[in-house]
């Protein structure tokens, strides 16, 4: 694998319309992104979701492609047209069932398989604590860590057994939250004591069940990192989720297009922050002169010596070793 196929295995792309465009095949054959994100825009029904992801995958032959989507349930459902409506986490949490959980994830995950998707960016482990918060309320199974994360291990378990990639969010918590992130960026101002032991405690109990996904918030921490969010800040991901909680599975920025990003910093330097950090996959949903500016600063930065090739392939190595298990046929 090249410099450049390397770099193009760290960024999630989100793309326009419901067909392969040529920009696509462009980006697609040129960069070789590790793989795309569907929302409502891409889709109409199962078999026309089943023939993109089709298409997608013919045109990286050497290397699968990520096929991915936000289908929590509740009002975050990508495809209500063809699919069975699934409850939101917050209504599953009040049902208070492992096996509910089990059974509802059990039905997304085969349904999606059957679309060509094998990463679904679920179970949200954030705790459902602030009324205020714009953005959590019922995508949360509930406020207490030791029901999200039964019912938030269950609903990864069901994913895996079916061949998907769960991916939990939002690290290290975005429940104690009263902005969105995708209009402002939020700050938590708990110690980092609280954090450890409420905010935390979900996404640890699933690390050590072998949760092989998270993916990182754009939230300000402060007691753990004054400068930077958590989806840029190499205390949060490499001191704590590496490091103290022994994370060695896949991390996933939330969109870097987001307000709680833009507003602060150029996109391209935000994906250089990020993969110094320790993410693993980029997410840039949207704007393709974005996506291609930032995977062309990011190997400028490693050619020029400002991020080592090591640690470019760290993330190749952790990305090759889910894919093997979770993209191949």
């Amino acid at each position: 694998m090249t410099l450049k196929e390397k770099i193009g295995q760290l960024f999630i792309l989100g793309f326009q319309g419901t067909t392969v465009s040529a920009n696509l095949v462009r980006i697609l054959s040129f960069y070789k992104p590790g793989g795309v994100i569907l929302f409502a825009r891409n889709l109409d029904d199962p078999v026309q979701a089943a023939r993109l992801a089709k298409e997608l995958q013919s045109h990286t032959p050497d290397t699968p492609l990520w096929i991915s989507i936000d289908h929590e349930g509740g009002t975050v459902f990508r495809l209500p047209n063809g699919l069975t409506p699934l409850p939101s986490s917050g209504e599953l949490g009040r049902q208070n069932s492992e096996e509910r959980v089990t059974s509802v994830a059990s039905i997304g995950a085969h349904e999606l398989r059957a679309m060509g998707v094998n990463v679904n960016y679920v179970p949200v482990l954030d705790l459902n604590t602030n009324p205020d918060n714009p953005i959590i309320g019922e995508r949360s199974f509930g406020a207490d860590p030791y029901h999200v994360s039964r019912f938030g291990w269950a609903m990864a378990r069901a994913y895996q057994d079916h061949g998907i990639l769960p991916c939990g969010k939002h690290f290290p918590g975005h429940g104690d939250t009263d902005t969105d992130s995708h209009r402002e960026l939020p700050v938590v101002s708990q110690s980092a004591e609280q954090l450890r032991e409420r905010e935390c405690r979900p996404f640890q109990t699933l690390i050590a069940k072998g949760l092989p996904a998270i993916m990182t918030a754009h939230v300000l921490y402060p007691q753990l990192d004054s400068d930077f969010p958590a989806s840029l800040s190499k205390s949060i991901q490499t001191d704590l989720l590496r490091e103290e909680l022994q994370f060695n599975g896949l991390i996933f920025s939330d969109d870097l297009e987001m307000s709680a990003i833009m507003d602060h910093s150029d996109i391209a330097e935000a994906a250089i922050t990020a993969i110094q950090a320790g993410t693993d996959h980029v997410l840039i949903c949207h704007d393709e002169e974005r996506q291609t500016a930032a995977m062309d600063a990011v190997y400028k930065t490693v050619t020029d010596g400002r991020i080592a090739e090591s640690r470019i392939d760290e993330s190749i190595d952790r990305i090759i070793r889910c894919k093997t298990q979770y993209a191949y046929p």
